[in-house]
């Protein structure tokens, strides 16, 4: 939750941006009245002036990028975000507030713990249909991101884990450095733009290895893998050799050019097994490679990777079934076999057991400005026995999106 009293968002995570963003004194953003998830969950309009721990970022903050653009230094600052997505982005204000955080130690000791976000007053492109409903959760290596944050107050160590379950349920944690057996391998570090970039060396579909070479993105915010030729095409055309179902020609609504009638007989419908092999020789079985669309007369199924022009992106789909470890102090990336659910035994030793859910005690009715958080004196948490546990939902939005529910506890 954000602001005091706490306002609940519906956000994408995505680790290939920083900000964390919501809409706030909107000029344009998208509707919370008709979206798709409003009867699942309320969609908020953030309000700065119904919180008491609100404060203005000005444009001396170290955060203000774009300080230039200010008339005065006392003035707001402004921020201006563009996204990979064709003519996607986010502008407005940046502000302060008190994100409610939980630990899973065995204190289960509440933290309000200050960010930095932006106050979203347009959106365009996705950002008004589906994309991010509510909001985004930048969780990238910039010093305004939240991890960032955390790391940089001591609530929590430098790495965060994200679990993408098979039945469409996930968790976060901030802190998490992942399990021993775990695999690894190295970021491609770049000094200007630092992103999860890694190596993929090889790529094995049903039985053909192929010796595909290329870096791509771990980015949670994209729902599909994207990949560049000849990797694409490559890739593609080695699933079709290996699918016995018939072809379905390719319709221009759909992003996705190989799909397939699925057959009556399900024991036919044999989709050909995926897997990446990274720098370091571990390998990532792909347990989530198509994605199956229904219509009233026929199922269909379609190889989930999308053609890219620009950039190789390992998208959501890619990391379902995993445990994925960001370590942005090893610069790793992890991974293991999880079911979102169980506690791997060997992560006890770097951290808590993990607890149950808990929900945020309510405030007195005598809170106010005089009980803001001090960030001076906020508790310094030993870094590696803090873990914070949000509850995720994977919204699969046809074709379009899969967003993430972010509930903080």
């Amino acid at each position: 939750m954000l602001g005091t009293p706490g306002m609940k968002f519906l956000v994408a995570l995505d680790t290939g941006s920083d900000l964390f963003w919501v809409p706030c004194h909107c000029v344009k953003c998208a509707s919370t009245n008709d979206s798709p998830y409003t009867y699942d969950f309320g969609l908020s309009i953030y309000d700065q002036e119904r919180s008491s721990t609100s404060k203005n970022v000005t444009c001396n903050n170290d955060l203000c990028t774009y300080h230039d653009s200010c008339n005065d230094i006392d003035n707001h600052c402004p921020y201006y975000v563009s996204y990979v997505s064709s003519e996607t982005s986010t502008s407005g204000i940046l502000l302060e507030d008190v994100l409610h955080l939980q630990t899973l130690d065995n204190d289960q000791e509440f933290i309000q713990a200050y960010v930095t976000f932006g106050c979203g007053q347009v959106q365009t492109g996705s950002f008004i249909d589906i994309a991010a409903p509510n909001g985004l959760f930048g969780l990238g290596f910039e010093k305004v991101s939240v991890p960032s944050v955390l790391f940089r107050e001591g609530y929590a160590a430098n790495s965060f884990s994200m679990c993408f379950g098979q039945d469409g349920k996930g968790r976060i944690n901030f802190g998490d450095k992942g399990s021993l057996d775990q695999e690894e391998t190295p970021f491609n570090m770049n000094s200007l733009h630092p992103t999860y970039n890694v190596n993929v060396n090889q790529v094995r579909v049903g039985t053909t290895v192929l010796d595909l070479k290329f870096t791509a993105v771990f980015d949670s915010g994209t729902s599909f893998t994207y990949l560049v030729d000849p990797s694409y095409t490559m890739l593609s055309d080695s699933f079709h050799l290996h699918v016995r179902d018939k072809r379905r020609p390719p319709d221009p609504r759909m992003p996705f050019e190989y799909c397939y009638i699925m057959s009556s007989n399900t024991s036919t419908s044999l989709i050909p097994g995926m897997s990446l092999t990274l720098d370091g020789g571990g390998q990532m079985v792909v347990y989530d490679p198509i994605i199956v669309i229904s219509n009233p007369h026929e199922f269909v199924y379609c190889l989930a990777v999308v053609k890219s022009q620009e950039l190789n992106i390992i998208g959501q789909n890619f990391m379902t079934g995993y445990r994925i470890v960001f370590d942005r102090e090893k610069l790793v990336l992890g991974w293991k076999k999880f079911d979102c659910y169980g506690i791997d035994d060997d992560s006890k030793a770097s951290g808590p057991k993990p607890v149950n859910y808990a929900s945020m005690p309510p405030l007195p009715d005598s809170y106010n400005q005089s009980n803001e958080p001090n960030r001076n004196t906020a508790p310094k948490l030993f870094a590696s026995s803090l873990y914070i546990h949000s509850i995720l939902d994977l919204i699969h939005s046809l074709l379009i999106s899969l967003v993430l529910v972010f509930q903080w506890l």
